[in-house]
């Protein structure tokens, strides 16, 4: 059984998985999201921690990482405006930025 493999981020050692997506929930905290979102190439404004702060509240009460459908619904935020936010792979993007496992059906 191989450990989950490990990145230092600002000086933290952060848990992830293959793909770069952070494994320990705990393990965030916005100053982490926005150097997540810079190595991405987002910089993050108010409208972009509303959908993080989404997902980090969705996740918290679900267990899954929501997915785009579920944060323009729930999170009352329009899939076009998430595309704007979040070029090409908004969920992916979203998901990493906010320390989340990538959400189901991303590839």
């Amino acid at each position: 059984m191989s450990a989950m493999p490990v990145t230092t981020i600002d000086g933290h050692q952060i848990a992830v998985d293959t793909e770069g997506f952070m494994t320990d929930y705990a393990e965030w905290d916005e100053a982490l999201g926005a150097t997540l979102a810079a190595q991405i190439g987002i910089d993050l404004t108010d409208q972009h921690w509303q959908a993080i702060r989404f997902l980090r509240q969705d996740f918290a009460a679900k267990g899954v990482t929501p997915t785009l459908r579920r944060v323009s619904v729930v999170g009352a935020i329009p899939t076009k405006t998430l595309f704007q936010l979040f070029p090409q792979k908004p969920a992916k993007k979203m998901a990493y930025i906010a320390g989340l496992p990538k959400p189901r059906g991303c590839v």
